[in-house]
Formats: structure tokens, C-alpha cells, sequence
């Protein structure tokens, strides 16, 4: 980020014009905003859709677990009770919030890059509705139970009609839960439950085997952003696969 005239004379550098930047640095910001812009109108429409949810052995996971809730004769979209739960863990994820920060808000949008309007006062993360970030490490207990679901699902997609199977769906489902289960486990809430409040890894057989485990959770965290991407985009590949063929418009291939 751009130094100030007073610290760049004390780092001994010249200060760098705010907005010198002739690049096209505006790009990335720009692929954030509408990657993350269209999945939250397709999961919002979805959402209240309300329908070609399910076909064969296959559940959506927007759709997972099916509960369903009715008000005299009007049934609530399972949807709706289930997305926020995995959206407050995107939400708060370390991240995302960098990534929509700087594509939503431009705070800052890029390094060297003035903000769009002068901030009278920095309060980071301290007021609402901000402060819900601070329940990521809570929210990570939650995605562990969605990814369990999401597995059991999986596993019941090889089931047709009581004979073992697969299909198209089948694959998709599985590659869906993998991709989600490496985003979850690869997060920092993990990371720092696993390896954090220890101040000596060498002291005892657990904390050495905390640290091994810390390590390679920790070559799995450099890769979080690719994780956080791949299965952003195959649970909702898998969504609309699901409804397609539940729709009729395409029929799912079965391998065996």
C-alpha cells in the first residue's frame, strides 16, 4: 500500500503517487465483483424458486438437509433456512472478506489505489454490521456439519432404486463435497484450532502431533483462495445441474 510523504522520508524511498498506478490493476476487483455478484442472484433466485430440487438419488445442496416449514398453507423454501448458515461462513471468511472489501466497497480496491471517498474515521471490524465477522470461528463448526450432510448425500446419489450405481450427478456431488470439504478444512479457523493456544509443540507427544498436522493444514491454507473459488463454483454447478434434469431439459448420464 502507498506510504505517506513523512514515513517514505524516514524508510529513505520516494513516496509513491496515490493513483499513480497505470496498469490494469482494476481487472481483478472487477472478476470478484461480478463472480460473487452472480452467484448471489442465481442462490437467491433459488432460493425462492422452491422447485426442481431433487431427481433420482439427487438433492440439491442449496436444498440440504430437505426441512421444510409451512405457515397455514404457505410451505417456506428450504432454501432459506439453509443458505445463511454456509453464507455466514463465506461471509466471515478471511478471504472473502479482502476479496469483496476491495470489489464491493473499493477499501482500498488495490494497493496504490486511492479509496473512492476520504474515510473520516477508520473503525475496521469494531461496529455492525462488521462485527458479525467476528463469528467465523464459530461459523467453522457449522460447515463441518453442512459437509457431512452434503458426504451423506453423496453417498445416497449412488443408490438407484435400491441397486448400487452412478452418474453424471453421482460424480458431480462427490467432486462438489471434496472441493468443499478442502475450502473448510483448509481455513484458518481450522488451522488455528488445530495449531493455536499452544506455547510449546515440543513439550509433549500431542504437541508434536498438533504441529504435523498444523504443517500440512497449513500448505492447504496457501491454496485457500483457489479452494474458496473451485467449490464456490461447483456447488453451484451442482444446484443447477440437479435442476436441469429434475426439469427435464437434460438427462443425467448414467455409467454404470
Amino acid at each position: 500500500m502507498a506510504l505517506n510523504t513523512a514515513q517514505s522520508k524516514e524508510a529513505g524511498r520516494v513516496p509513491l503517487p496515490i493513483n499513480s498506478r497505470k496498469d490494469t490493476w482494476w481487472i481483478k476487483p472487477l472478476l470478484v465483483f461480478l463472480g460473487l455478484s452472480t452467484f448471489g442472484i442465481y442462490a437467491t433466485w433459488r432460493a425462492f424458486e422452491n422447485r426442481y430440487y431433487s431427481w433420482g438419488p439427487y438433492l440439491s445442496p442449496f436444498y440440504s438437509p430437505f426441512l421444510v416449514i409451512h405457515i397455514g398453507h404457505f410451505a417456506i423454501s428450504p432454501a432459506l433456512l439453509i443458505l445463511p448458515f454456509p453464507l455466514i461462513f463465506r461471509m466471515t471468511c478471511y478471504y472473502y472478506r479482502g476479496a469483496y472489501y476491495r470489489a464491493f466497497f473499493w477499501d482500498p480496491p488495490a494497493c496504490a489505489v486511492e479509496e473512492p471517498a476520504a474515510r473520516k474515521q477508520y473503525t475496521g471490524e469494531s461496529r455492525f454490521p462488521f462485527t458479525i465477522q467476528n463469528l467465523h470461528r464459530f461459523a467453522f463448526y457449522i460447515a463441518v456439519i453442512f459437509i457431512a450432510i452434503l458426504a451423506a448425500d453423496a453417498i445416497i446419489a449412488f443408490d438407484f432404486n435400491g441397486h448400487f450405481g452412478m452418474g453424471l450427478g453421482t460424480l458431480i456431488m462427490v467432486v462438489n463435497v471434496l472441493l468443499l470439504s478442502f475450502y473448510t478444512f483448509s481455513c484458518h479457523s481450522f488451522r488455528h484450532l488445530i495449531g493455536g493456544a499452544l506455547n510449546c509443540y515440543s513439550c509433549s507427544r500431542s504437541g508434536k502431533t498438533r504441529f504435523r498436522i498444523w504443517q500440512r493444514i497449513s500448505l492447504a491454507n496457501e491454496r485457500h483462495m483457489l479452494f474458496a473459488w473451485l467449490s464456490l463454483f461447483t456447488v453451484g454447478f451442482t444446484d443447477l445441474y440437479i435442476r436441469l434434469v429434475s426439469a427435464g431439459i437434460i438427462h443425467d448420464v448414467r455409467f454404470f
